[in-house]
């Protein structure tokens, strides 16, 4: 395993420029760029290429936040973020964290983790009875059957952690994605419906030999129901958001709040089997992702579901920089989160992955 000491800054820089969210200025502190080491003149460069991208109607809208040393150096708005209803974007508009949430399920389940409610090294079927002798997916047979065999090493919390586990999301064309969609594993449905499911199914690949995205921080978030006795919304409420502050983030959101949240964009030839889209036609509401993404208050997960704004966000990440602290309250201690930063994903078989060069911890990549 190699530490990346600087990782964790760099993901939180990504993460909070990539995905381009608001944030609250309440609260937070915002300061002149040269104050935090920072250059005025380059971050306006920002601004322009943010506002190419509205013009040439690539992005209905964005907010765009740097921030360094815990202070926000450069925050401004461009666009829309519903262009129906002609609503500009707002330092309080809400998103939907997709992805983003499975960092917040890694830190509570983590938090468990310190408290000695398990090992990294503990079988997963050790805990979830639904995962006890799982089988592996080996091929297809001449009478068109999956070839099943046994595991060479049992899948361990570690390899939900750094998506080793053999799990697949089921959005492929092997055999395996087929066996997915066919017992009705999706994402609305409870977690231990979810694990149930997951159950009857074979892996995907041995555990611990391939990096392969996956429903693990669902099983993670059904760990900390597990552990906790609580229900996973519940625990991170109480554990993660009321300490720091996050009140504007959940799943599902109250009647009042949904005028505040952004609309969701493509480009009006996207299907969702594509990747490559066609700019010149131009953006369209993407009306079925927004409508099953509100049913998560109903299916909290661990995987994605969550609506947030970047100052929350900011709030949350800033945590990860100071440590595991933030504003006097301690969410992990600095040993977790130099583990949980640190590459375990072997090189030999990361390199050959879509991210290539980069590597993966306890639910959060990594530079090697």
């Amino acid at each position: 395993m190699v530490q990346s000491k600087n990782s964790l800054k760099v993901l939180i820089f990504i993460t909070l420029l990539l995905f381009i969210l608001p944030v609250y200025s309440e609260q937070l502190n915002t300061v002149k760029p040269e104050n935090v080491g920072l250059s005025s003149e380059r971050l306006a460069r920002l601004d322009g290429v943010m506002l190419r991208y509205v013009n040439e109607n690539k992005l209905a809208g964005v907010l765009t936040l740097v921030a360094r040393h815990g202070k926000i150096a450069h925050l401004s708005t461009i666009g829309k973020m519903d262009i129906e209803n002609n609503k500009m974007m707002s330092e309080d508009t809400l998103f939907r964290l997709y992805s983003m949430t499975k960092l917040i399920t890694s830190v509570a389940l983590l938090t468990l983790y310190e408290e000695g409610h398990f090992q990294l090294t503990d079988t997963v079927e050790s805990h979830i009875p639904a995962f006890k002798d799982l089988k592996v997916f080996n091929g297809i047979d001449d009478s068109g059957n999956m070839v099943l065999v046994d595991q060479k090493k049992k899948m361990t919390i570690l390899d939900l952690f750094r998506h080793t586990s053999g799990l697949g999301y089921g959005g492929g064309d092997t055999a395996v994605d087929k066996a997915y969609k066919e017992a009705g594993i999706s994402g609305l449905l409870t977690l231990k419906e979810l694990v149930t499911k997951l159950g009857t199914v074979p892996l995907l690949y041995q555990p611990g030999e391939r990096w392969v995205y996956s429903y693990a921080h669902d099983v993670q978030a059904y760990l900390v129901e597990h552990f906790s006795g609580m229900p996973f919304d519940k625990y991170i409420q109480k554990r993660i958001f009321e300490p720091l502050g996050m009140s504007d983030t959940s799943f599902g959101l109250p009647e009042e709040k949904l005028g505040r949240l952004s609309r969701l964009y493509a480009y009006s030839g996207y299907k969702d089997e594509q990747i490559a889209f066609d700019l010149k036609q131009g953006l369209a509401p993407l009306k079925s992702r927004e409508d099953e993404y509100l049913k998560r208050a109903d299916y909290p997960a661990g995987g994605t579901g969550l609506v947030s704004t970047a100052g929350d966000y900011f709030r949350f990440a800033q945590m990860l920089l100071n440590g595991g602290k933030y504003n006097g309250k301690q969410i992990l201690s600095q040993k977790t989160i130099e583990l949980m930063t640190t590459n375990h994903i072997p090189e030999n078989f990361w390199a050959s992955q879509p991210f290539g060069g980069g590597g993966y911890g306890l639910g959060a990549f990594s530079l090697i």
